[in-house]
């Protein structure tokens, strides 16, 4: 229905309303050629685009409310979510599997998360050397410009 108002405010290419609305250039064309026959109602009457989602809403949440206790809470040993082990939990929680690499859209998509990486330092890391280096040994080690050998 955004597409057909999106059709009648005009203004826009088929190819941005499809950007927009996240489907195909093809898609868009065939609504339009449909608004175009029979306005909105003609649009209604074309019932669903798209394939049904496997998983509920229900089960969205059932999902969401697994994941935010965290890795170790649903028998990880580490702290860390990856794809293969959200669509574990996926499929224990709901009984659906999806490949991990679908994961992430739902994920994005259905469930509004973003991808965050851990901050990675190395426990050896010593801030004090490291500024110590950098003020004292990089100038001697450090190559100028224009200083090549005479």
């Amino acid at each position: 229905m955004r597409a057909a108002e999106m059709f009648a405010a005009g203004g826009q290419s088929q190819a941005d309303i499809g950007r927009s609305l996240g489907v195909s250039h093809q898609t868009v064309s065939d609504w339009h050629s449909l608004w175009k026959r029979g306005g909105t109602e003609a649009l209604r009457a074309a019932g669903r685009a798209g394939r049904r989602p496997k998983l509920t809403a229900r089960q969205l949440a059932e999902v969401e409310a697994a994941l935010q206790k965290g890795p170790k809470a649903n028998g990880y040993g580490t702290d860390l979510w990856t794809l293969a082990r959200v669509a574990e939990v996926i499929a224990v929680v709901t009984g659906v599997s999806y490949h991990r690499g679908h994961v992430w859209r739902v994920l994005r998509e259905q469930l509004g998360w973003t991808r965050q990486r851990p901050a990675r330092q190395a426990i050896e890391r010593d801030d004090e050397a490291i500024e110590r280096w950098a003020i004292k040994r990089w100038p001697k080690v450090r190559k100028v410009p224009g200083a090549g050998a005479r």
